[in-house]
């Protein structure tokens, strides 16, 4: 291939590091070595990650997690643009503001369904295991590109609002990477086989609805703790679904998995694991209340739980 994934893991990594040097060199940020620190070693796991010993990186992975856990990742001061130059410029720019940010999603598409065909020989264009992912890297550089011809401004300034994005989410940058693995570990650890036994040994599962109900609150629960309605799926599936929900009630195997992916997407609406989610939209708008989204989004999930059980009981 000739574009690579890895590529961009080494991009972003020479963005963390950037970040990094960015902090350790704010002196009005009260927190900027453990903060430095913390972005430092992000970006060695994706710069050199696969190249370091396996412990080596869990390592760099438990700091990470001791300075965040203990407050260590700050926010610096940053120096934005008065209100009347931004409104100035954004009364410039109109609707054109818009071109870098649909930029993404179109490259994104066209990269996906025509790029991905594209060979050389035997070589192909794209990497053929992630070509939606290269083609969404892609579509991020063009539309920096774009950005900067149309503000007229530099990518240093890219990088410097880079610095302040980061630092305003902080360390819940980290958690879609680390929620991913959550779940093949609990899968290789058998937490499935430990939530069937459970269940099966302290809930009587001979009535349906409590069957049914068991396997959409559990997926519901799973991925509040875990964030990742994918990683909930494998755990309650394997231990509730497959087992009870099809072996003894005959379910359709079908409805069972739809509706027990909708009823984890309920529950990534009301946990601050799922950070992309709840946590970076409330940090993006700077909300006062960072669960502010998480609480116009509960009554919804709640309701919606309800409407599974039904749906399951009934179409299974």
């Amino acid at each position: 291939m000739i574009i690579s994934i890895q590529y961009l893991y080494w991009l972003a990594g020479i963005v963390l590091a950037i970040t990094s040097v960015m902090t350790l060199l704010d002196a009005s940020n009260p927190k900027r070595w453990s903060a430095g620190l913390f972005w430092g070693l992000f970006a060695v796991a994706f710069l050199i990650g696969e190249r370091l010993p396996a412990d080596v990186v869990g390592a760099g992975v438990l700091v990470m997690a001791v300075i965040a856990g203990f407050g260590g990742v700050g926010f610096g001061k940053h120096d934005d643009l008065p209100d009347a130059a931004r409104r100035a410029s954004a009364g410039r720019l109109k609707n054109k503001l818009f071109i870098p940010a649909l930029a993404i999603p179109l490259v994104t598409v066209f990269g996906a369904v025509f790029l991905s065909k594209v060979k050389f020989g035997d070589v192909a264009l794209l990497d053929p295991a992630n070509s939606t992912f290269v083609s969404l890297g892609i579509g991020s550089l063009i539309a920096l590109a774009l950005a900067c011809w149309l503000t007229r401004d530099t990518p240093v300034q890219a990088m410097r609002e880079s610095r302040r994005l980061t630092e305003a989410l902080g360390w819940a940058l980290v958690l879609p990477q680390m929620l991913a693995m959550l779940g093949l570990m609990f899968n290789d650890a058998g937490v499935g086989k430990a939530v069937a036994h459970l269940a099966t040994h302290y809930i009587n599962m001979d009535w349906r609805l409590v069957a049914v109900a068991v396997y959409v609150l559990g997926m519901a629960l799973f991925t509040i703790v875990m964030g990742n309605g994918f990683a909930a799926f494998p755990v309650m599936t394997g231990g509730i679904g497959v087992p009870v929900l099809v072996g003894v009630f005959g379910a359709n195997p079908a409805v069972m998995a739809a509706i027990g992916m909708f009823s984890g997407y309920c529950g990534t609406l009301m946990t601050p694991m799922a950070a992309n989610y709840n946590i970076v939209p409330a940090a993006l708008l700077e909300l006062p209340d960072k669960y502010a989204v998480i609480k116009a989004q509960v009554p919804t999930a709640l309701a919606m739980l309800v409407v599974n059980i039904v749906l399951l009981y009934c179409l299974m």
